[in-house]
């Protein structure tokens, strides 16, 4: 049993042999938190761990008794109205004004597996023995509601994941103004926070702050998880590393609009939540109407930052992502957008295909331009019939040609999007998300269309398949250009306006359902802006997300870096594109190039009919390498190992260890040459201490073809005293080494004898 309960106590306690979660029943009915951390044996009593007491200036939820008050005691889920004057995670609304909510603890269930959350992405199990869960049921009378919270455990995963589900039983109808995933009132506030922040072309990024008195929080309210703020925090005690101290892990499977944050209030205890953010959002519940918050993945380690990381990688990999491609081999591809953008035609794709097919490329993803009148980015979106005029013999017809040349054929579509020119836009004016009377924002010149509305969708959908089905795709590149503004649809009521983002995310989710459902040999990479959706709710239906549109390869090694904090190596896009770079116009070599975006799903984004016979060389011999070892960096473990956002923020490594240990890679990446630079080493990591490695190391792309072994290392003398790196070039003679100068790259293979 994973699930334990103390009847007598009304405790539960979560547990496997990595992490214990308890709960207890409050005196009022609504539910405590005692405990989450690494796990702890089982007793008949964690009463000791429940403390309450009189304090000045606080509110008593019964008259006469000075003790009890939820502004003291750590809750589970907590409501507005009494008592507690921290953030709540339910705020509702009835129609005689009142926000005040009492939701007594009524009755539980304990069984095997792991619900279904119906419309949303989530996490599963293929064996009910892998997964034990817990449901809770709290009733309010004067609602005449019922709030079920959900707790599974999985078996081998230091994972607590949570959502929650509000019943409307009475006749009158209310508002749902907040509803999150999950909260946690943690006994002390002596953390650090971490997030992944940043902006289009450099998302993602590490950034750490002190807890203090107060809420801190990061969001979106742009109808997508973001660029800016990624649906995940962390909380780590101060003397955390990557690799020792206790770290917290909190994970939305969500796509839209979200709230992550945490409340330290002035007893320094901390409130942490998470869920659909509750800023200009309401969901109206009729009588027998209910509302699933979307689910929180929580993850405990003990053994730091990375140690958190892993347990996201592999869960993520192997129980949100689903179909045939979690566990098949990904093809490398390449895409045509920085070849031609929107100036190509049939004879040029061709050709950039069959070029790419002579290099040992498996997959030809034709981009944006191929649809409508789309020569530029004004016009077309919403009409996904072929511009003939560039493609005389349709996606079908182009699709059979580059097939014939032994490539998959891939094909990139905008479908939330519309295009005033545009035939959609003609016939339905209607469909977009925008209130009458008023001025229509727009970006990149387009606008949303309505997902909110179920027309809509399977308009969209029709338009999808119908090519799907005709054509020979293998691929389907998903993007989305565009926030939203102006939130409105024309197809609900004025009390039901605030619904409008949720339901679009769900519509979206059900046009990924439809069409991964029908068409489950095709590989869907998710993209917004490249990476304005990275979150796990795509990575339910898109196994793979394209990680940013920024590709210069320095600047890559920073989101990279901070998405592998949560994201497995697997759902990295990365790809090898042309310099000067089109986002920073950065100069770097073509080596450095591929071994960074080889610590992903591998890719060119480049003309290769431009390259010379010596470039072309070095993508076969990079291509040949990637092919070799791309198991292993789909399914292996990832290990952090330099920072680019600490110290002097010149180097960053990394590598990656294949399940048994017997193989590793590891890239070690120079920002800037120092000018006479002193000797250096690099600690690695998850290898087998006593096993002996051969060492080789990758200096040219000769060495990609045959590799050179440089040495024999045991592995607890690369993991403790480290590997030799030498020096730079010294200003006299090369070091160490052996490619110095700015923006380089060092590469090596470790194999067990």
């Amino acid at each position: 049993m994973m699930i334990l309960v103390n009847e007598h106590k009304k405790q539960f306690h979560l547990q496997n042999d990595k992490v214990s979660y308890i709960i207890n029943i409050l005196q009022n009915g609504h539910l405590g938190h005692l405990y989450f951390g690494k796990r702890i044996s089982h007793s008949d009593d964690f009463s000791y761990m429940y403390k309450e007491g009189e304090r000045v200036t606080t509110s008593y939820v019964y008259e006469g008794d000075l003790n009890f008050s939820l502004d003291l005691v750590q809750q589970e889920y907590p409501v507005y109205g009494t008592t507690d004057y921290r953030y709540p995670a339910l705020h509702i609304e009835q129609e005689n004004g009142s926000r005040i909510s009492d939701f007594n603890y009524q009755s539980y269930k304990v069984y095997k597996g792991k619900p279904e959350l119906r419309g949303l992405p989530q996490t599963y199990t293929e064996d009910e023995n892998e997964a034990e869960t817990l449901e809770i049921s709290l009733y309010d009378p004067i609602l005449q509601a019922e709030l079920v919270l959900y707790y599974t455990i999985f078996k081998n995963y230091a994972v607590i994941t949570r959502s929650s589900k509000i019943i409307n039983q009475g006749s009158q109808s209310f508002q749902v103004d907040c509803a999150l995933s999950a909260s946690i009132d943690f006994f002390d506030s002596n953390f650090d926070m971490v997030q992944l922040s940043g902006s289009w072309s450099r998302e993602r990024h590490v950034k750490e702050r002190a807890l203090e008195s107060g809420i801190q929080s990061i969001g979106s309210t742009r109808g997508t998880s973001s660029s800016q703020q990624n649906p995940f925090y962390a909380l780590k005690r101060k003397q955390t590393t990557e690799d020792q101290g206790e770290v917290y892990g909190f994970s939305l499977v969500y796509s839209g609009n979200f709230l992550a944050q945490v409340e330290v209030d002035h007893y320094d205890m901390a409130r942490a939540s998470i869920g659909i953010q509750p800023f200009d959002f309401s969901w109206k519940l009729e009588q027998y109407e209910s509302f699933q918050s979307p689910e929180a993945v929580l993850v405990y380690s003990d053994q730091g930052l990375n140690g958190m990381s892993q347990t996201y990688h592999q869960l993520y990999r192997n129980r949100l992502v689903r179909g045939e491609w979690r566990d098949k081999t990904r093809p490398i591809l390449i895409n045509n957008w920085e070849a031609t953008y929107f100036d190509f035609d049939e004879e040029k794709i061709l050709e950039l295909a069959s070029e790419a097919k002579n290099l040992g490329v498996e997959l030809f993803v034709l981009d944006d331009g191929w649809f409508g009148k789309r020569d530029d980015d004004t016009t077309s979106l919403g009409d996904w019939f072929v511009d003939q005029s560039k493609l005389p013999n349709g996606i079908k017809g182009l699709s059979e040609k580059v097939t014939a040349l032994g490539l998959d054929f891939g094909l990139w579509f905008e479908p939330e999007m519309v295009s005033k020119a545009s035939k959609l836009y003609e016939d339905h004016p209607d469909w977009l998300i925008y209130v009458p009377g008023r001025e229509m924002s727009h970006g990149r010149n387009q606008f949303v269309l309505d997902f909110s509305r179920q027309e809509v969708v399977d308009y969209i959908y029709n338009q999808m398949a119908t090519l799907l089905r005709e054509a020979e795709i293998k691929y389907v590149k998903w993007d989305m250009n565009r926030y939203m503004t102006e939130i409105s649809s024309q197809a609900l009521s004025a009390d039901r306006q605030k619904e409008v983002p949720h339901r679009y995310i769900l519509g979206v989710y059900d046009l990924y359902e439809r069409l991964t459902s029908e068409f489950p040999g095709v590989l869907f990479e998710s993209c917004a802006s490249g990476g304005a959706r990275f979150d796990p709710g795509m990575l339910y239906y898109a196994p793979q997300t394209w990680t940013s549109d920024d590709t210069d390869a320095i600047e890559r090694l920073k989101i990279q870096y901070g998405t592998s904090f949560v994201y497995p190596l697997s759902s990295i896009g990365a790809h090898v594109s042309e310099v000067p770079n089109h986002q920073v116009r950065r100069l770097t070599s073509l080596k450095t190039r591929a071994e960074v975006a080889f610590f992903g799903m591998f890719g060119y984004e480049l003309d290769v009919s431009k390259m010379s016979e010596a470039e072309k060389e070095e993508v076969k011999a990079q291509i040949d390498f990637y092919k070799q070892y791309r198991h292993l960096i789909q399914t292996g473990n990832f290990y952090r190992l330099l920072t680019p956002f600490e110290g002097e923020k010149n180097q960053t490594a990394w590598m990656v260890v294949s399940e048994d240990q017997s193989t590793a890679i590891i890239g070690y990446y120079q920002i800037l040459a120092r000018a006479n630079d002193g000797f250096k080493r690099l600690q690695l990591k998850g290898l087998e201490p006593t096993a002996k490695y051969k060492l080789y190391e990758i200096n040219s792309h000769e060495d990609y073809k045959v590799e050179q072994e440089t040495a024999e290392r045991f592995g607890d003398e690369i993991m403790y005293a480290g590997l030799d790196l030498g020096s730079g070039y010294s200003g006299t003679q090369a070091g160490g080494i052996k490619e110095s100068g700015d923006f380089t790259s060092n590469l090596w293979v470790l194999k067990k004898m």
